[in-house]
């Protein structure tokens, strides 16, 4: 095929192309209403995912809420029930520790065997050393203030000294404990009336 040819042939299909871009786009200007309401139901149908998205969004951040304040509150769970057991199990060992206590006063009171009392002596050391390390405070205290938080009255009596003010305990007839500001066991006191 010659070069003019050729040129004719590459003419004839440029016209042709721009003869179907006019049919095309005469098709297309006859159908702009169609076209119109195609874009409408397309818009539609974004708005919709959009809405969709954003719901399951908020579905998303509210479970992960969800999850976040459980996780939390395990926790708390964990802390409270450890923290209950620990207080149970040393509230369960006080009559121990009150008995040694007695059966050291006792036993000094009584000129017993030097080594017998050193003996009794040590484990009551040793048991208060674990009460120590788990933050135990004896509440035996005399002279102080009637607490309901801390003291439990057995009984009142008048004071011996007039200098005594009235709620004043006078004498702890069995120790109490607690933990920072949880009374384990409330001191038993007679109390100045």
């Amino acid at each position: 095929m010659s070069s003019k040819e050729e040129k004719m042939e590459s003419a004839e299909k440029q016209a042709a192309t721009s003869n179907d871009d006019e049919v095309t786009s005469n098709e297309n200007f006859d159908s702009i209403e169609e076209l119109d309401e195609l874009v409408e139901e397309q818009q539609k149908r974004i708005n919709e995912l959009e809405e969709e998205i954003q719901s399951i969004k908020d579905n998303h951040l509210r479970k992960a809420a969800e999850m976040e304040n459980f996780k939390k509150r395990l926790q708390r769970e964990r802390e409270s029930v450890y923290q209950k057991s620990r207080e149970n199990a040393i509230e369960a060992f006080l009559p121990v520790n009150d008995d040694l206590r007695r059966t050291l006063e006792a036993l000094e009171q009584a000129n017993a065997d030097k080594s017998f009392v050193d003996g009794v002596r040590l484990v009551a050391d040793k048991f208060q050393d674990v009460l120590d390390r788990y933050n135990v405070e004896r509440i035996d205290e005399e002279g102080v203030p009637f607490d309901v938080n801390l003291h439990d009255a057995m009984l009142r009596q008048p004071a011996k000294d007039d200098s005594i003010e009235s709620g004043t305990v006078l004498q702890v007839l069995e120790s109490g404990y607690r933990i920072g500001d949880k009374t384990l066991r409330h001191a038993k006191v007679i109390v100045s009336e």
